[in-house]
């Protein structure tokens, strides 16, 4: 088959989302919220922020989660532990969406998931990431192993031999075991985008890491096309829009359990490009299996005629 994983995969419950398996389950959007130069931010080490605009960015994303069928999550950056915890309490005042703890560094990370268990979200959230370029992999593993969270994401990306093979064998005999030696139930694998056509070679990854080990597996296709400056520059905003939506739609229809879209702002047009291609990749699937997915897919919630015409004909 080529739309379907043969092999069994695993699906992990993150809050309310489930990620991950052999289509049955949408992809899921992570939408990146309090970045470097977000807006909304107004004094960064005080982790000031507007909080109307805040929540209405996490509103319009639900909304588009909702319209759509594609589930979604939050990826939150921070520089500091304090500044973690002003997001964090914001966060889960005003939705349940899961989300993300993102940091370069390791003890704002460390701080956040700390905080996160104390205050019980540890259900909910995501450490990311426990990564190839950690200052200290070992002093990192081990602070998680004792602070105790669930879900944990690497990326997959072998800077000593970037090629597919390289990020196999990473995974295989670093980045794998480091994860569970920290305790991680869950494990989610990011496939790493460098530029926009190299899209291909993380989705190329993500195949066949699907294929040997089973996790949930996705990428950030905004870190190619917000590198790529020419379409900005050349065609505006729409034009952007355009890139990125086609960027996220191929990602979508070929292997990808979950991906990290970037900005919020950028729902608009990436939801209903998601969703678009994952009715697409079901109508595949089903091709090849005769099986349709759930009521709550994309397919189903946008086009529930054509969904019973199939339901008449297998």
């Amino acid at each position: 088959m080529m739309f379907r994983i043969e092999k069994n995969q695993k699906v992990v419950e993150i809050g309310n989302v489930k990620v991950g398996g052999r289509g049955e389950n949408p992809v899921v959007l992570v939408g990146t919220m309090f970045y470097t130069g977000h807006k909304i931010v107004e004094k960064r080490k005080e982790g000031k922020f507007d909080r109307e605009r805040a929540e209405k960015l996490i509103n319009m994303q639900e909304t588009f989660s909702d319209e759509t069928g594609i589930p979604s999550m939050l990826d939150i950056v921070a520089l500091s532990e304090q500044e973690f915890i002003r997001y964090i309490d914001f966060v889960s005042e005003v939705t349940d969406m899961p989300f993300m703890i993102d940091a370069w560094k390791i003890p704002p990370k460390i701080g956040a998931a700390r905080y996160v268990k104390e205050v019980g979200l540890e259900d909910r959230v995501i450490y990311n990431s426990l990564s190839p370029w950690s200052e200290d992999m070992e002093k990192e593993v081990n602070e998680l192993r004792e602070i105790g969270l669930k879900h944990g994401l690497t990326v997959a990306y072998n800077m000593a031999d970037p090629s597919v093979e390289g990020r196999i064998t990473l995974l295989k005999d670093t980045l794998l075991p480091a994860l569970e030696r920290a305790g991680f139930e869950n494990i989610l694998i990011d496939t790493s985008v460098l530029n926009t056509p190299a899209i291909a070679f993380s989705l190329i990854a993500c195949k066949k890491i699907k294929e040997e080990f089973g996790h949930p597996v996705g990428c950030a296709p905004s870190n190619g096309t917000d590198m790529w400056k020419m379409p900005r520059e050349k065609w505006g905003s729409l034009g952007f829009a355009a890139v990125d939506s086609a960027a996220h739609a191929v990602t979508a229809l070929l292997w990808n359990d979950f991906i990290l879209y970037g900005a919020i702002e950028n729902a608009k047009w990436v939801f209903p490009a998601v969703a678009t291609a994952n009715a697409i990749l079901a109508t595949f699937i089903y091709d090849e299996t005769g099986e349709i997915p759930g009521d709550m897919h994309p397919l189903n919630r946008l086009f529930p005629e054509f969904v019973e015409e199939l339901k008449g004909k297998k």
